[in-house]
């Protein structure tokens, strides 16, 4: 614990050197010519983004290659699965507003999920550790993120049980008909065109969790949601921002900033993205 403590002890300062970096990249920034406030915001993100970098280094270092807490707490992760910022997965702190439908998801024993837009397949190694019995086809256009959800896959033991593969298409939810479905989609605003249950009536028969990006296009949420109402039972997540409860690493005797409490579970999200959680009725 004296090895972690002295460790904390460097993630919460600035090293000079890290400082000096920080400090370059500001003035460089300040030097641009754009207006104000864009280079504000700017100055904002690129501070932020360095410091949860550094962060998501030194927490590596201190948490080892495992999943710290939340639903899929002990998933082992690759190393590419902890490249940049990665501190919110590797504390479990990642959407955590999402847990208790991920815990219903795992109590519902669900025979297959389809994990729509897997990237590196922090889903679909998660799920398939937690229900033991699942088989998990996973999909991303991707080549990088195909191969990093394989890894996973291997590292974790699942390989079995995970199949990874290229874009899905809409005329394939008939396919899992059979069985008790799960589709869990990420694909940034595509869910709009994918997700219409007149144009894949195979969708009225299969549960669904999906990131919707009103980000992209801010009505989406509201248009995927009503041609759901007619077969499902519909909730809408809402993105919440969150501190990391460090004092349970380390207890309540050592002060953690706040602000780095903060970016350690920081998930760089420029706009809204809520979840829509659709169950059959």
């Amino acid at each position: 614990m004296q090895f972690a403590a002295n460790l904390f002890d460097s993630i919460m300062n600035y090293p000079p050197e890290q400082a000096a970096i920080f400090l370059q990249e500001a003035q460089r920034v300040l030097l641009e010519e754009t207006e104000p406030d864009f280079k504000l915001k700017k100055l904002w993100w690129t501070l932020v983004f360095l410091r949860s970098k550094c962060l998501t280094r030194d927490l590596k270092r201190l948490l080892g290659g495992a999943v710290y807490s939340g639903p899929f707490k002990g998933m082992k992760l690759t190393d590419e699965a902890m490249a940049d910022n990665s501190s919110p997965h590797m504390l479990g702190s990642y959407e955590s507003e999402l847990h208790p439908a991920i815990e219903r998801v795992i109590a519902q024993g669900y025979e297959r999920i389809l994990n729509i837009g897997c990237s590196f397949g922090y889903y679909s190694i998660g799920l398939a550790l937690r229900m033991p019995h699942v088989k998990v086809d996973a999909f991303d256009i991707s080549d990088a993120a195909r191969k990093k959800c394989r890894d996973m896959a291997a590292l974790n033991g699942v390989s079995d049980r995970v199949t990874v593969s290229g874009e899905f298409h809409g005329e394939d939810f008939v396919k899992y008909t059979k069985q008790k479905t799960l589709a869990f989609v990420d694909i940034e605003a595509h869910e709009l065109e994918l997700l219409d249950p007149v144009k894949f009536p195979a969708l009225r028969e299969i549960d669904v969790i999906v990131e919707l990006h009103d980000l992209a296009i801010p009505t989406i949420s509201k248009t995927v949601t009503e041609r759901f109402l007619p077969s499902h039972d519909c909730e809408i997540v809402r993105n919440k921002h969150q501190f990391f409860p460090f004092e349970e690493i380390f207890g309540t005797e050592k002060y953690i900033d706040p602000f780095d409490s903060f970016i350690a579970t920081w998930e760089i999200r420029d706009g809204h993205t809520p979840w829509g959680v659709y169950r059959v009725k």
